[in-house]
């Protein structure tokens, strides 16, 4: 009795032969991590380790500036490599939350977008996802099943052929 097997595209093929190839490789990568401001305490720890344990391995890392994972991406890497870390704003920094403010004034590479001020909080956001996929070779994003930004963000990073690991809280 034959059977069929279902055989992925070509095009499939390549993708993850070119994102198997990425994560094997020795080089230097740009990541960025983004990720939800509401975060378990557990994840927190886990983010702060895994962009340490990267930037320990000599890649560059760009975030947000926002509270959760964002905030846990910067101290991991400010502890041990804190030249390959550049942190984009989606707006202003006088915009940015007070208990933020204090961990964004050590980064070393700190881009702001005044320009974004008058717009609400989500559009800036999305803006400025787009520019820090724009600048890295793969995404690590954590979030919740219904966080809209996050989960377009990521499907816009697999449309330019960005490795992307998505991890959910829930």
């Amino acid at each position: 009795m034959s059977r069929s097997l279902d055989i992925p595209s070509l095009e499939k093929i390549d993708t993850l032969a070119q994102e198997l190839a990425l994560l094997q490789s020795k080089g230097q990568r740009r990541i960025a991590f983004l990720g939800s401001r509401h975060v378990p305490v557990v994840a927190i720890h886990l983010v702060e380790l895994i962009s340490r344990a990267l930037a320990q391995e000599g890649h560059s890392l760009v975030t947000s500036g926002s509270q959760g994972v964002n905030a846990a991406a910067i101290r991991g890497v400010l502890e041990v490599a804190p030249s390959q870390l550049t942190v984009l704003l989606p707006q202003s920094f006088d915009r940015q939350p007070k208990e933020i403010r204090d961990l964004l004034a050590t980064v070393i590479h700190l881009i702001e977008k005044p320009e974004n001020d008058d717009m609400s909080l989500p559009i800036a956001s999305s803006l400025c996802n787009q520019e820090i996929i724009s600048r890295c070779d793969q995404l690590i994003c954590f979030a919740f099943h219904d966080s809209e930004t996050l989960l377009s963000s990521c499907r816009s990073a697999e449309e330019m052929g960005k490795v992307v690991s998505l991890f959910f809280f829930d």
